[in-house]
């Protein structure tokens, strides 16, 4: 069982930055690809970003691309990723997950575990 606890969310102005972290409990968090999703109002779970196992690959979504950048260090068992040029759209709580898979899914039904979110809030 892998335990994730998201950390970093808070309130930015638009046109801001903000970095949000993930840290798991597990030390076979290395053996794990990782992804990251938020979740507006009314809406549903959005896929970000997704990290393999060693980093070497990354995969962004739409909304995600040229602002985000998600990486890992797998010495501190910590997922991250990193905002800018953020607008009120972005505003949602930010989930990371877990697969034991080593290929990197955008889809949210290939994670195995969740961390409890973050509320990332960007005003106008």
């Amino acid at each position: 069982q892998v335990q994730l606890v998201e950390s970093g969310g808070g309130l930015v102005q638009a046109g801001g930055s903000l970095s949000v972290s993930c840290a798991a409990s597990e030390r076979t968090f290395s053996s794990c690809s990782m992804g990251w999703f938020r979740e507006a109002p009314g809406k549903e779970r959005e896929f970000v970003a997704a990290i393999s196992r060693i980093g070497g690959y990354t995969f962004y979504g739409d909304s995600a691309k040229g602002r985000f950048t998600i990486s890992r260090d797998n010495t501190k068992n910590t997922v991250f990723l990193q905002m800018n040029s953020l607008t009120p759209e972005d505003t949602a709580v930010y989930y990371c997950a877990a697969q034991r898979n080593p290929q990197p899914s955008i889809t949210r039904f290939a994670y195995d575990y969740w961390g409890q979110g973050t509320q990332v809030t960007v005003s106008s």
